[in-house]
C-alpha cells in the first residue's frame, strides 16, 4: 500500500510521515491545495488528510475532495461518516436523534419568528452556539429571554464572525491568570482586537439559523472519550473558576479510574454504529445521568497524558498513548482488509 499524505505542520501528518518512515511503508507527500491534486495521488493506494476547520481553504473544499477520492474507490482519512458532521453542530443533533443517543435536548430554528415564539416560552438559562468551532469559542451561556432574544436578532440579520477576538482575549486572560497560557499568546491576542488576520476575514458569516442547548448546571467537569477502531481512550477535563465550560481549559485529568464507564460504553456504542473512523465525543452528567455534548473527528494530536485505553470489552490496558500512530495503524488495518 502506498499512501498519499497531505502535510500541515501541527497536525497528525508529522507524526504519519515519521511512522511511515520507521515501518517502511510507502508513502507520498502531496498537496491538496494544488489543482491537480487528482493526478497526484493517481499512484496512491490511500489518502490520509488531517484539514483544519479553521482554516476557509480547508472549509471551502476539504470534505469534498474527500468525499470525491473516497467515491473513486481509494480508502481515505477522514471518511465520510466520519467526517460529513465534523464541525457542524446542527448536522450532529440530527444524526444522533436519528440514532436515538442520549443528547443534550437541544434546539435549531431556521426563521426569527420560530425563534422568537420559542424564546417567550422557554426557562433559563440556555446555551447558545454557533454550528462551528472548537475549544468552547462560539459558545455563550444566556442567562435571560432579553440575552436570547437580542442573539436571535443578531442571527437573522447582520450574523456572527466564526471568529470572536474580544471572547478569545477573555479566555486567553483566565488561562493566563491560572498559569496556563504563556504571556506572548496573551499579547497576540490582544493585537487581534485591532489587526484582523486575512484568514479570518475570509471565513463566512454565521447566519440565517440558531441553535440553544439546554444548560446542565453541576458539572465542574466533562468527560473526553476517543474511539479509534477496538481502542478507547477516556480523561476528564475540568471547568475553569467563573465558567461554565471545559472544553479549551486545558485543565486534564487522566485518571482513568475516575472516568464514568458509560460514558466508555456510550461512544464505542455510538462509534460503531455510525461506523466513525474515530470518535471524539464530549459527554457532561445531568444529575447522574451521561449526556452527549457533540463529537468530532480533528482533536489535539496529544493525549499522551492518558494512562492507557479500554477495548471493546472495556477491559483497561496501561500503556503510554500516541493518537496520530493509533489512527493510522487502525487505517492501514481496515483499508488492507
Amino acid at each position: 500500500m502506498k499512501i498519499a499524505i497531505c502535510c500541515r505542520k501541527g497536525s497528525f501528518s508529522d507524526y504519519w510521515l515519521t511512522y511511515c518512515e520507521e515501518n517502511g511503508i510507502s508513502y507520498k507527500k502531496v498537496d491538496a491545495y494544488q489543482s491537480d491534486i487528482m493526478k497526484q495521488i493517481e499512484d496512491c493506494d490511500a489518502f490520509m488528510w488531517h484539514f483544519s476547520h479553521l482554516d476557509y481553504k480547508d472549509k471551502v473544499f476539504a470534505k469534498q475532495l474527500l468525499y470525491s477520492i473516497e467515491a473513486s474507490g481509494k480508502p481515505v482519512f477522514p471518511n465520510f461518516k466520519t467526517v460529513w458532521h465534523f464541525d457542524d453542530k446542527l448536522g450532529q443533533k440530527y444524526l444522533f436523534e436519528s440514532i436515538k443517543a442520549p443528547l443534550v435536548t437541544s434546539y435549531a430554528f431556521y426563521t426569527k419568528q420560530e425563534a422568537l415564539l420559542w424564546a417567550n416560552k422557554a426557562s433559563f438559562p440556555k446555551v447558545f452556539k454557533l454550528r462551528g468551532g472548537a475549544g468552547s469559542t462560539n459558545v455563550k451561556l444566556v442567562d435571560t429571554r432579553k440575552e436570547a432574544v437580542s442573539l436571535i436578532s443578531r442571527a437573522f440579520s447582520r450574523g456572527f464572525s466564526a471568529y470572536d477576538p474580544l471572547a478569545s482575549l477573555k479566555d486567553r486572560w483566565r488561562d493566563y491568570r491560572s498559569g496556563k497560557c504563556p504571556f506572548f499568546v496573551l499579547l497576540k491576542s490582544f493585537f487581534r482586537l485591532f489587526i484582523v488576520s486575512s484568514a479570518i476575514k475570509l471565513l463566512p458569516l454565521e447566519k440565517g439559523y440558531v441553535y440553544f442547548q439546554d444548560f446542565i448546571p453541576n458539572n465542574d467537569t466533562d468527560t473526553r472519550i476517543v474511539v479509534i477502531g477496538d481502542k478507547i481512550i477516556g480523561e476528564r477535563r475540568g471547568v475553569r473558576n467563573g465558567d461554565f465550560r471545559a472544553s479549551g481549559s486545558h485543565i486534564l485529568l487522566p485518571d482513568a479510574s475516575k472516568v464514568d464507564m458509560r460514558c466508555v460504553q456510550l461512544a464505542y456504542n455510538v462509534s460503531q454504529k455510525l461506523g466513525l473512523q474515530i470518535g471524539v465525543f464530549d459527554f457532561v452528567h445531568d444529575k447522574d445521568n451521561p449526556l452527549l455534548v457533540e463529537v468530532s473527528y480533528g482533536t489535539d494530536p496529544d493525549y499522551t497524558e492518558c494512562e492507557g485505553y479500554w477495548n471493546e470489552k472495556l477491559q483497561f490496558t496501561s500503556a503510554p498513548i500516541n493518537l496520530p500512530k493509533m489512527i493510522i495503524e487502525s487505517f492501514i488495518q481496515n483499508s488492507s482488509n
